[in-house]
């Protein structure tokens, strides 16, 4: 049966959660794995929602399994963030955003959809914000800007904003323009402190994003190409977490 499987007592209810699939630029993701490392962020709960790989994720000098789709969060901030290792499939994005939509609902969270907008740019990367139900009067808050032009957010994460959209659920969407072929930590950082900051009222400490930039534009490519790849393995066998991430 599709859940969320808590690891932790803490109360959410109120707080923002930062989704962080991977996508375009893969912009959402490295936004998400910075404020899970800048928080400091706690193992809150695994997803086992339909849709999701059934793969094993090994970390580095740890015994204990998990899942490839996890929630972190930190009480003081404010921020719980959704953090996966592995794209969802396509054919099954119905069944994900309604079993995730239901435990946001039910966990009194405000989610912070991210995607990105394919975009060859000169200059600093464009944001815009549109939003369903209270999340609309959010943004009207900040300076974000809305949309220049027509557009959809699709896959994933297109999906999870569509069931907020019949829901009534609030919920913001921030989409960036990114690099269409790389992982974009640029765009991320504009993500951060354009958008979330913005939206939040808190502020992220985004020096070892850009100092980094480049390290963590060749860690995320593997991930990049693995999107590019993906398909029906045809046997288990066990694999690096490189290949993911």
């Amino acid at each position: 049966m599709a859940h969320v499987k808590k690891r932790s007592d803490m109360d959410l209810d109120g707080a923002f959660l930062i989704e962080g699939l991977p996508g375009v630029g893969l912009v959402g993701k490295i936004a998400t794995d910075h404020l899970i490392e800048t928080f400091d962020m706690e193992l809150y709960g695994t997803c086992h929602c339909e849709g999701l790989a059934r793969i094993g994720i090994y970390h580095e000098d740890q015994r204990e399994l998990e899942p490839p789709v996890r929630i972190y969060a930190d009480e003081e901030s404010g921020f719980a963030a959704l953090q996966s290792d592995v794209p969802v499939d396509a054919q099954a994005v119905s069944e994900f955003s309604g079993c995730m939509t239901g435990w946001v609902e039910s966990a009194g969270l405000t989610p912070i959809y991210l995607s990105g907008l394919p975009a060859k740019r000169d200059g600093k990367p464009a944001i815009y914000g549109v939003g369903t139900a209270g999340g609309v009067a959010m943004l009207e808050e900040t300076d974000i800007p809305l949309p220049s032009e027509n557009g959809v957010v699709s896959g994933p994460t297109g999906a999870l904003l569509n069931r907020a959209v019949e829901t009534g659920l609030d919920s913001v969407g921030l989409v960036v323009e990114s690099d269409p072929k790389f992982p974009d930590p640029e765009a991320a950082r504009v993500l951060i402190e354009d958008g979330i900051c913005k939206l939040t009222g808190i502020d992220v400490d985004i020096s070892e994003l850009v100092e980094r930039a480049e390290e963590i534009r060749e860690q995320k490519e593997r991930l990049a190409k693995r999107m590019e790849e993906a398909k029906e393995e045809e046997s288990s066998q066990a694999q690096p977490l490189r290949m993911y991430q």
